[in-house]
């Protein structure tokens, strides 16, 4: 579980239930990230309601605070649960490229690969 997380309501009041599980989805995100990224990562979760008179909208937007990069994503639907969980899914995704970018020693062998190359 991330060391640090946040969990605010923004015009929303979080009750246990929803406070459980967004400890569940969010929390565990951390077995995705690199070990040497996994102490110093820390995230902050807002949970929006937007009130309007046909339909209440509800919006999840997490940051996450990583090393080298600040991964911002944010969604909105019909429903507090739906959201958390396409949050969940895109903040894997992003991770995934994190990790391609930032940790990846098959991308710096590649990279000094070219470089030596070019020179010789």
């Amino acid at each position: 579980m991330l060391q640090k997380i946040d969990i605010q309501g923004v015009h929303l009041k979080i009750d246990e239930k929803t406070h459980r599980y967004v400890l569940k989805k969010l929390g565990h995100i951390d077995k995705y990230l690199p070990s040497a990224v996994k102490e110093s990562a820390h995230a902050e979760i807002q949970l929006k309601e937007s009130k309007s008179k046909s339909t209440n909208k509800y919006t999840c937007e997490i940051t996450l605070y990583l090393p080298k990069e600040t991964i911002n994503i944010k969604e909105s639907t019909i429903n507090m649960f739906a959201a958390i969980d396409i949050v969940e899914s895109k903040v894997i995704q992003k991770i995934h490229q994190y990790k391609d970018l930032h940790h990846s020693g098959k991308f710096h062998r590649r990279l000094m690969a070219r470089f030596r190359s070019r020179q010789s």
